[in-house]
């Protein structure tokens, strides 16, 4: 099955997107957004058992779900950045929190043409493609249409190596 391939490690680097849309509902959307706030807020979060973020959420926008990963409720949102200033690792980029929603469809239906975020990225980091899970890859699938190549978070990366 083919999958939108986001690689974040190249995507990330970029000072401004200039990544255009196809989203049928608002020309104006730019749904990269939308899938890097989904890719960041699954695989560099750092699940914070008391989860300032969240607590730092006027509106009750942020929540934390069953699986740890966050949630934001974009109706509820109006872009304050709290959550951005209250994460104690950074995670939370202000970018991410736009008071205009952006969506990603996927292109879901239009299988003659990439999708013009594919031919409008100049770094080249999204990609329509087959692609295998592989973690010593740093491949993850995030739903089912989503692939992205990026560094997951882990635990064992804070800890000393062990003595042999």
């Amino acid at each position: 099955m083919k999958r939108l391939f986001i690689d974040l490690d190249i995507c990330n680097n970029c000072e401004e997107c200039r990544v255009s849309c196809d989203y049928f509902y608002h020309p104006q959307n730019n749904g990269i957004t939308n899938l890097r706030e989904f890719a960041t807020f699954a695989l560099f979060c750092r699940h914070c058992e008391e989860a300032p973020c969240v607590n730092a959420c006027y509106h009750n926008a942020l929540e934390k779900q069953p699986d740890g990963i966050l949630k934001r409720y974009k109706m509820r949102c109006t872009s304050c950045k709290s959550c951005a200033i209250a994460c104690p690792f950074g995670t939370i980029f202000a970018d991410f929190t736009p008071y205009l929603d952006s969506r990603c469809d996927y292109c879901v239906g239009i299988s003659t043409k990439l999708p013009k975020c594919v031919t409008t990225c100049p770094e080249k980091a999204i990609e329509v493609k087959e692609v295998k899970e592989d973690i010593e890859q740093n491949i993850y699938f995030i739903g089912e249409s989503l692939a992205v190549h990026s560094r997951k978070w882990s635990k064992e990366d804070l800890q000393p190596p062990k003595k042999k």
